[in-house]
């Protein structure tokens, strides 16, 4: 019974988070099934990711630059973004561009679900600690799949192949800049960590929830809603 407790406890936050970007897709919901087989995909790259990370570790040493940005932050970031690019980014239902932040947050929160599964079975796990993490390292992956998915959609859906390349090279590089810095914190900081993580965190959330904002401003089903309610 305590076992299941913890789990569900580890699970709630990335289902909640996923299902709240999901619902503020305003014009045109994703298919259930695409979404969940996305998050299912972040679920399964956990292990590739620890090995390869595991490898880095054993060649280049844990330095909390290294570590934060290269051997964490880049190895995941690219990971997600591989697959966001190669799986979903030329998919029929990647129709408008809050989708890319859909599937994006959808990969991340089903990467982070597992860690922090992982987390909550094999370390000492309380409600504080697991609440703390929902917070934090949770909320965090899904902020920075908002923006790996912001700059995707924008790339899917401009005409101009400079920019098409510009946007994509900004989808892979703002979250792991973003993703670096906030582990570098958590490495260096481990006294005063909370000064500098919370207003970074708070930062995110307003630019995460803005980026969100936009994206559905751009949807080309935006107009189509406006006819059907004044056909209501």
């Amino acid at each position: 019974m305590f076992l299941f407790s913890v789990l569900t406890a580890a699970v709630a936050p990335g289902v909640s988070l996923l299902t709240y970007l999901y619902l503020k897709d305003r014009y045109d919901a994703e298919p259930i099934h695409m979404v969940v087989r996305m998050f299912l995909l972040g679920v399964l790259i956990v292990v590739p990711i620890i090995v390869i990370q595991r490898g880095l570790q054993l060649w280049w040493g844990e330095s909390p630059l290294v570590l934060a940005f290269a051997e964490s932050a880049g190895v995941e970031e690219l990971v997600k973004w591989f697959v966001l690019y190669h799986i979903i980014y030329n998919h029929t239902e990647f129709d408008e561009p809050y989708d890319g932040i859909v599937y994006a947050a959808s990969i991340s929160l089903g990467f982070a679900t597992l860690e922090n599964i992982m987390y909550a079975v094999f370390s000492p796990a309380t409600f504080g600690t697991l609440l703390m993490r929902a917070l934090l390292p949770v909320s965090g992956h899904a902020l920075f799949g908002i923006m790996m998915g912001y700059y995707v959609g924008k790339a899917k859906f401009t005409l101009s192949k400079r920019k098409r390349n510009l946007y994509l090279g900004i989808s892979l590089l703002l979250p792991f800049g973003l993703h670096g810095t906030y582990d570098w914190i958590m490495i260096t900081q481990q006294q005063n960590w909370m000064y500098f993580i919370i207003p970074f965190m708070a930062v995110l959330w307003v630019w995460g929830l803005r980026k969100m904002q936009r994206a559905n401003e751009r949807s080309p089903f935006r107009f189509l809603a406006r006819e059907d309610e004044i056909k209501l």
